[in-house]
């Protein structure tokens, strides 16, 4: 029963950070009118017997606990709302959808600080900008001292000042050179204002010319402004994507709107960044994990109050409140990487999409390998596609061939064949990069004796062999170990590394070419913050001979030296049990192989393998990546699995099996009594990995033809499973539309 207080207490409905599935009634503070106080706001109120942040989201009469039970605000956190009414919506759509407690949800769209209660305040930042001694000083001058030389270069190649975040971001360790700068009055040291004055114009360097596919997707999406679309922008590697995005902006710019950016990996940021700020003189803010808590809470501010008209980030920055929305671009759409992995598991690139539809605008979705769900929406008309066909200026596609290695003589993974065609291209003094998307020295150590493999004592999982730092360390749960020399089962010397990694290729590379430079990059070569952009612009500038890395070089970046690009090992990724897994492998061979042939020289891919008449290979290389996604998707429907049916998955974790075993007896009832039979349940099985860091892991499937029905059964099975005594002794969390079922 409800119970309604008198009109001069209010109560305050709200959502607080806590993985339960329902909202908190207090009572408002004494002397509050309905006018006051609006949804959006923050709170802090007493929770158990400690206090916690809230957010308000409806300001009532009526409970349906007893006034006596109800406990008081403690403080009104904000002034006035921090969140519109569409930003509310959209999260509450997205607590829906997923299935997710909206507290928790909630607590996502806000940076650390304001999540934790901290007040709001844009704090100043130290910043440096060029003195006329400096604009005016030739670098060369400053030969003897490469770091300073450096630092001065990329302060003339920048318009206006660099800030703190902006050098940190270049180099991790900016501080000394820049020290010396000023001392020598090259530069000067300000504050960063508070407030960004509006510029007197918005372009600070004109547009590029676009050929005509080019314009007629800029005209296409600019034409369309102010209303809801989604716009799928297909386009082959290097046809300038960038340019579309640069041009459409600009429309958005000069109706005085913003623009959210999304890309999936924050490696692509520096170079967009730099594009933004060359080609606009507006504010254009970053948002991603790299950077301090006070410099998201900036950006973040920034956006919500207008101060800033172009927000640059990945899937965290999605819900960045904005205060004259105009246009929402996801770059490189396809990428797993917009897929929350953990805790609210929600897809960027289909939150992104609701979003657009809530403000009434565009959504632009851009990428030269379309995953298979946007691709199936054009089909259903849902997306309007815009085709770029061709490589922007006299760029041309690159050729790619197989080549076989069967019954070939390989050294360390490379061919000997493989070897003349780099020689010849380090010959024409032009650059070579070569993919292998696994990082270390070897993936197994294996006994050559005995048959012993080094395995990881709380993962179903080989330790990777890390030569560089004499290790063995799981790539899962991050276990590490000294690199044995003797088998510990049979106690010969007969240890080997079995397979490749980066690290393994890397020493051939050096033995073989010697006098030329190779840079690695992975994820271990590039931990030290900075260390990735110091290689990409050694690349650029034209300072290395072989690049050799992982998946990080596979998209966005541009090398106009490289002609030859090499997959050294395309076969890894052709026999997976989640079906995700062709789509996958024939993204990241597109993507690898748009890296080759950018500029006016021709280029080449080469790809190693022993499936040389492998179906999903000899479709990608004849026809291109539509024919390969239509034969696909054509294989999907055959087989009713996404996107022509729609799945949610629920994945459990104990170090105990007897309680996974209770929990899914106990879940067993309750989808028995709840399922309609429209919705398919399939499992319990272990997962592919069935035990990850001490944990065994086991996963319960979900599939429906009718995304309705899902949600149906989901909606009423989640509450239940969330009051059962036996969920409480596991880990339980629910992915629905699961991007793989690892």
């Amino acid at each position: 029963m409800a119970h309604t207080l008198t009109p001069d207490r209010l109560i305050f409905r709200v959502a607080i950070s806590v993985p339960v599935y329902r909202l908190f009634d207090y009572l408002a503070p004494s002397n509050i009118t309905l006018e006051d106080c609006k949804p959006g706001v923050r709170l802090e109120v007493p929770f158990g017997k400690g206090r916690k942040i809230a957010f308000l989201l409806e300001v009532t009469q009526h409970s349906e606990l007893e006034t006596s039970k109800l406990k008081q605000v403690l403080r009104i956190l904000d002034d006035k709302p921090l969140l519109s009414a569409k930003d509310i919506r959209l999260l509450h759509w997205s607590s829906r959808y997923y299935h997710h407690p909206l507290g928790e949800v909630f607590s996502t769209a806000f940076p650390a600080d304001l999540r934790q209660g901290k007040p709001i305040a844009l704090t100043t930042e130290k910043c440096y900008s060029l003195t006329d001694l400096g604009k005016g000083l030739d670098s060369a001058e400053l030969q003897r001292s490469p770091k300073q030389k450096n630092t001065l270069e990329k302060f003339q190649a920048h318009p206006t000042y660099l800030s703190e975040a902006d050098l940190s971001a270049w180099n991790d360790n900016w501080r000394p050179a820049v020290k010396q700068l000023v001392s020598k009055q090259l530069l000067q040291l300000d504050l960063k204002p508070l407030k960004q004055t509006a510029p007197t114009t918005l372009l600070r360097n004109p547009a590029l010319h676009c050929n005509p596919a080019q314009q007629l997707a800029i005209d296409t999406v600019s034409t369309n402004l102010g209303q809801f679309g989604v716009f799928l922008l297909e386009g082959v590697t290097g046809s300038g994507k960038t340019e579309v995005y640069l041009q459409i902006i600009n429309a958005v710019l000069k109706r005085g709107q913003q623009v959210l950016v999304l890309v999936p990996e924050i490696t692509l940021t520096p170079q967009l960044e730099e594009r933004f700020k060359q080609r606009f003189a507006v504010n254009v803010g970053l948002f991603h994990s790299k950077l301090t808590d006070n410099q998201r809470q900036n950006a973040w501010l920034d956006m919500q109050r207008g101060d800033c008209s172009i927000l640059l980030g990945t899937r965290s920055a999605l819900f960045t409140p904005l205060q004259n929305p105009g246009l929402i671009i996801l770059d490189e759409e396809h990428d797993s990487s917009f897929k929350q992995q953990e805790g609210f598991r929600f897809s960027a690139r289909d939150i992104a999409v609701v979003r657009g539809k809530l403000l009434h605008i565009p959504v632009l979705l851009g990428s030269a390998t379309p995953s298979l769900e946007s691709l199936h929406n054009v089909d259903k008309q849902r997306y309007q596609l815009l085709h770029l066909p061709d490589r922007a200026g006299i760029a041309v596609a690159p050729t790619l061939q197989l080549m076989d290695i069967r019954n070939k003589r390989v050294q360390e993974g490379l061919s000997e064949t493989l070897i003349q065609e780099i020689q010849k291209t380090l010959a024409k003094n032009e650059q070579v990069l070569l993919f292998l998307n696994r990082r270390g020295f070897a993936p197994t150590l294996i006994c050559y004796s005995c048959g012993w493999v080094a395995r990881c004592q709380r993962c179903d999982a080989n330790l990777v062999i890390h030569f560089d730092k004499q290790s063995l360390r799981c790539h899962h749960c991050g276990q590490e170990q000294i690199l044995i020399k003797t088998c510990p089962a049979c106690k010969v010397d007969e240890l080997m590394p079995l397979g490749l990694g980066t690290e393994r290729i890397e020493k051939v590379l050096n033995e073989r070419f010697n006098d030329k430079v190779i840079v690695r990059l992975d994820r271990d070569s590039t931990q030290r913050k900075g260390s990735l952009e110091d290689y990409l612009q050694q690349i650029n500038q034209g300072n290395v001979d072989i690049i050799l890395g992982t998946q990080m070089l596979s998209k966005g970046h541009h090398f106009p030296n490289v002609t030859l690009v090499a997959i050294i090992d395309v076969d890894s990724g052709l026999f997976s049990i989640d079906f995700h897994a062709s789509e996958k492998m024939a993204q990241m061979i597109v993507q690898v192989s748009g890296r080759a042939g950018r500029a006016e020289k021709p280029g080449n891919v080469i790809m190693q393998t022993r499936q040389p008449e492998h179906p999903l290979l000899t479709t990608l290389i004849r026809e291109g990546y539509r024919s390969f996604a239509k034969t696909v998707l054509a294989e999907r429907k055959a087989a009713s699995l996404p996107p022509f049916s729609y799945q949610a998955l629920m994945r459990v974790q104990t170090s105990d099996n007897n309680n996974s075993t209770f929990f899914f007896q106990a879940v067993a009832i309750l989808v028995q009594k709840l399922n309609t039979g429209q919705t398919q349940v399939l499992g319990p099985v272990s997962a592919p990995m069935a035990r990850r860091a001490g944990l065994y892991r086991y996963q319960l499937l979900f599939q429906s033809n009718k995304r309705q029905e899902l949600h149906i059964l989901l909606n009423s099975l989640i509450p239940e499973i969330a009051k059962l005594k036996q969920a409480k002794k596991v880990r339980w969390s629910l992915d629905v539309d699961p991007v793989d079922l690892y």
